[in-house]
């Protein structure tokens, strides 16, 4: 199974964000744009997984604990870098209580051979990757200069910063993700309330 830890957002900013991505997809028509119901904050990506472990995943994952917080959706950018644009994505501006919560979920999910991860955890909502390449926010060495979002960072320059609004996140959820040619679709396996 290949599984993942997310966030869910609301419908409202859901709505917002689709609005958004109506309006400026045209210039960028060779990338691979998220579909909306598709959405989420991801804490951690778990990978390919044996579906033995499934309740020992949701033990690790509900010891996590973690509060709930305000998060602010706002502004944009793209991985690794605009010149070599791979991905674009909405901005979050969020509490301490956040970065905390995808902290625990890395941590407990170690013991059961999940490689931890290592690079500080920048929050943020994926909205298109470029055509055939990884998600990976990172630099990697076949990055170089890449079209693909050139036109949309040309349109987004002359307009304002967008500001989807906010919400409180009051829980997580353990996902499955199934690919297909159409893309993946995303299945909530459990649900983590947080204080």
């Amino acid at each position: 199974m290949r599984l993942f830890v997310a966030l869910d957002i609301d419908d409202r900013i859901r709505e917002r964000i689709r609005r958004f991505m109506e309006g400026i997809q045209n210039f960028a028509p060779d990338a691979r744009w998220v579909k909306e119901e598709s959405l989420h904050v991801t804490l951690k990506f778990i990978g390919e997984h044996a579906e033995s472990s499934l309740d020992q995943i949701k033990q690790a994952l509900s010891a996590a604990g973690g509060r709930s917080t305000e998060i602010a959706f706002r502004g944009y950018g793209f991985f690794p870098t605009p010149r070599s644009a791979r991905v674009f994505w909405i901005g979050m501006e969020a509490g301490p209580e956040l970065a905390a919560l995808a902290a625990a979920v890395n941590a407990n999910l170690v013991p059961m051979g999940i490689t931890k991860e290592e690079r500080k955890f920048t929050p943020h909502l994926t909205l298109a990757r470029s055509s055939g390449t990884s998600g990976a926010p990172g630099r990697r060495k076949e990055d170089g200069r890449r079209q693909t979002f050139q036109r949309l960072q040309e349109k987004l320059s002359v307009l304002p910063v967008p500001d989807f609004g906010s919400m409180t996140a009051r829980e997580f959820f353990l996902y499955q993700s199934r690919l297909s040619p159409k893309g993946s679709t995303y299945t909530k396996l459990a649900r983590f309330d947080l204080a």
